[in-house]
């Protein structure tokens, strides 16, 4: 049987526009019946587009994506993918925005899919550890903020007049912290924890 080429595209909400990688994968070319799109988050591979395409890929074939994040979010992930679709598919794999990820080499021997399969590694270990490096700085950023008095979150509501009074009342019985609170204008459990003190 005749080696098929496809693509996959993969958008991580609803929201985000699948039109640049589509784009990508028309010109390179794939056709429009072997393209799969997932408009789901990355975290797993639980994916139905996906695991269609990697049940219809044979030995032989050629996958074609826009760029590497596209197999997965971490380290792990993409080199396991990865290794799915070349070892235990014997599919070729191209990354459209990275040529030396292009497993099916033009000489026919194991140097094409040798230097994919080395610029993967280092890729995917830089992309993880930008990643981690990233958390990183956030974490001290935040840190430093609050170290200079920075408050994060909504700002504190200011407890409105009325409100001793009303907590009097409450705490006399004379009053419910439902009626309290809608006399106030702010939620119940708002009342309930200014007047713990909480």
């Amino acid at each position: 049987m005749e080696s098929q080429t496809y693509g996959y595209v993969r958008v991580s909400t609803r929201e985000q526009n699948e039109d640049r990688q589509l784009i990508a994968l028309r010109a390179f070319p794939v056709i429009e019946s072997n393209i799969y799109i997932d408009k789901l988050s990355g975290k797993d591979f639980n994916r139905p587009r996906y695991r269609t395409m990697l049940r219809k890929l044979k030995a032989g074939d050629m996958l074609v994506i826009k760029s590497i994040d596209r197999l997965g979010r971490d380290y792990q992930e993409i080199q396991n993918q990865w290794r799915i679709i070349t070892m235990e598919k014997k599919v070729n794999i191209a990354v459209i925005d990275m040529p030396l990820l292009n497993t099916r080499d033009s000489r026919g021997d194991l140097t094409g899919r040798f230097v994919a399969d080395l610029v993967l590694q280092i890729l995917s270990y830089v992309a993880q550890t930008e990643r981690e490096n990233i958390r990183q700085r956030q974490a001290e950023g935040i840190a430093a903020a609050r170290a200079r008095g920075v408050r994060f979150g909504r700002p504190r509501m200011q407890v409105p007049g009325g409100f001793e009074a009303l907590k009097e009342k409450w705490l006399r019985g004379e009053i419910s912290s439902r009626e309290a609170a809608r006399e106030l204008t702010i939620a119940q459990d708002t009342f309930l924890r200014w007047a713990r003190g909480q």
